[in-house]
């Protein structure tokens, strides 16, 4: 019964759940384009998430090289 939920979500998600996510309609009037972006500032904002996912990266860093350095220490001092 259990193998049979599982793949009925299966089913759901890869079949039926995309039909839902489909981009929205251009806006009425024809202004909606088609040619290739030429503005260089309507690129995507890099600084958006990336500083803090890099801060994240840093930090974690700086833990795990802490963390071994004290366990280094440890393990020299009881030799």
């Amino acid at each position: 019964m259990k193998k049979i939920i599982i793949s009925l979500i299966v089913f759901t998600i890869f079949f039926i759940a995309p039909l839902y996510l489909f981009a929205q309609f251009p806006p009425p009037g024809g202004t909606g384009g088609g040619g290739p972006i030429t503005d260089p500032v309507a690129g995507v904002p890099i600084d958006g998430g990336i500083s803090f996912l890099i801060a994240a990266g840093v930090a974690y860093a700086g833990k795990k090289f802490y963390d071994k350095r004290k366990d280094n220490k440890e393990n020299s001092e009881e030799k």
